[in-house]
């Protein structure tokens, strides 16, 4: 019975190299499956944690921060042109600097420079960044 077996079953003389041993591997069907997921597994890890990757949800979110960002970016100096034109720019200007931070925003949503032509309302974003435009210029 021992003849039958081969070399396979008998303890090995000396030590198997590290390519012997590979060219014996007899991978089954499960394990590569479960080679192939795990694979997955790790190169979605790896792409959405340093990668870069991100959702479909994530991506729209991104893309319309950056739309308004550019919008408030191009009606700011509309703004600074309206306050311009008010007969009473240096008095309200002191004024403006005057105020805290948080609410030189809404002084300029006050006075209507931040009304942007053909709206009805002023953009309280548009409004923060002409105050923030304003008492840098000015």
């Amino acid at each position: 019975m021992e003849q039958d077996r081969g070399t396979r079953g008998a303890a090995p003389s000396r030590k198997l190299t590290l390519a012997e041993r590979w060219r014996e591997v007899q991978l089954t069907k499960t394990a590569v499956f479960w080679s192939c997921v795990a694979t997955m597994v790790c190169t979605m890890i790896v792409g959405f944690a340093w990668g870069g990757w991100v959702t479909g949800g994530t991506a729209q979110t991104m893309a319309d921060k950056i739309a308004q960002d550019a919008v408030v970016k191009r009606l700011a100096p509309i703004c600074v042109v309206q306050f311009n034109r008010d007969p009473a720019k240096v008095q309200k200007l002191t004024e403006l600097k005057a105020a805290d931070n948080w609410q030189k925003g809404d002084y300029v949503e006050k006075q209507g420079w931040a009304t942007m032509p053909g709206e009805e309302k002023p953009d309280s974003n548009v409004a923060s960044d002409c105050a923030r435009l304003l008492t840098l210029v000015n």
